[in-house]
């Protein structure tokens, strides 16, 4: 409910900036509760929680804000020689196969079987009895090429939207962090190591990516959270969906950072030497599945997958991998405070 003004009060230009934040209200809710997450517009001066907006925002940003009603409208990108020009609503990445291959960068193969070397022979069985470990399953994608072309175009399509480039590996800018940086042992208590198996799978799904073979996933667009992404077909327990992606920095270089979607890498005891990824240039699907509610049961039980970061060759890397049996139309879901529980998410959808 919007706040009403008396009729012989003087219109909003003339009170001073102190007496509007005093008797500031969400324009949305009604509320002037926590007020230290209640942005105030500087055209109309009239206010919104950052958990208000749609999509919401991750924190009080720095510098000019105007609410949905007074920001100006988003200017079109340039068009490409592979796409039309974007607006504010985004608009679809062409359907044609030469479009999406030279997108994704995929590398161009005559032989549709898997290497050789990441076939898996069955193993003898020990008599000994073992606690039986649950091993990472490599995805199963969409067979129907048309099918599998729209899923890809959904993701091309979000992307250029978000002016992100694709990039399926973690990417080291000469002005950030360096790959030397990136160093497993350094992480206070210890990282897992990713066991044989599991590395096997996740260099089998990274082979099938480079070939355009991806999980059945679909990005769609909500009005209400933005991107997410939707998944296309059946997914099974424990199943890979995708590496988090994206530009490696320092954290206390990113203190400041608007991006909504950094995720930790490496937490060192030394916190000057702690690492995030920042998807907001170079990123793939990882930065569009959507973050749950950890404070409410209802929210926990949205969560379909899970994040877990594991030691492969020496380095960190963060794998988002099916934590139950996901069905065809589900969206999904994980819990973007799995270490820290320092992000405020009480007002996640």
């Amino acid at each position: 409910m919007r706040r009403s003004r008396p009729v012989d009060a003087p219109p909003p230009v003339a009170r001073s900036r102190e007496e509007i934040y005093e008797t500031l209200l969400c324009d949305t809710c009604g509320s002037g509760d926590q007020d230290e997450e209640l942005l105030l517009c500087d055209r109309c001066d009239r206010g919104r929680h950052i958990f208000c907006l749609r999509p919401i925002a991750a924190k009080v940003p720095i510098g000019p804000w105007f609410c949905p009603d007074c920001a100006p409208p988003a200017k079109p990108l340039k068009s490409q020689s592979w796409g039309p020009s974007i607006s504010a609503f985004p608009s679809p990445f062409p359907m044609k196969q030469t479009k999406i291959v030279d997108f994704f960068r995929i590398q161009k193969d005559d032989q549709d079987s898997v290497p050789a070397k990441y076939i898996r022979r069955r193993r003898k069985r020990s008599l000994v009895m073992h606690k039986k470990r649950r091993r990472i399953l490599p995805f199963v994608p969409t067979e129907d090429r048309a099918r599998k072309l729209k899923q890809m175009a959904s993701l091309a399509t979000a992307l250029v939207s978000s002016k992100t480039e694709f990039s399926n590996e973690l990417t080291y800018m000469p002005d950030m962090a360096p790959r030397s940086s990136n160093q497993a042992r350094l992480e206070e208590g210890g990282m897992q190591v990713l066991p044989k198996e599991d590395k096997e799978t996740i260099e089998l799904c990274r082979t099938m990516q480079q070939r355009g073979e991806c999980p059945p996933l679909l990005v769609v667009f909500d009005s209400r959270e933005g991107f997410t992404v939707q998944v296309d077909a059946d997914i099974k327990d424990m199943t890979f969906i995708a590496e988090y992606t994206g530009d490696v920095d320092y954290l206390e270089n990113r203190a400041n950072d608007d991006c909504d979607c950094i995720m930790t890498l490496l937490l060192t005891t030394d916190p000057s030497q702690r690492l995030v990824i920042c998807p907001d240039k170079r990123g793939n699907i990882s930065r569009f599945i959507s973050g749950i509610n950890n404070h409410t049961p209802d929210g926990k039980k949205k969560q379909n997958v899970k994040c877990v970061r594991y030691d492969i060759d020496g380095e960190s890397h963060v794998l988002l991998v099916a934590c139950r049996d996901i069905a065809c139309g589900e969206k999904l879901y994980y819990d973007y405070n799995g270490y820290e529980h320092a992000y405020p998410t009480q007002h996640f959808l």
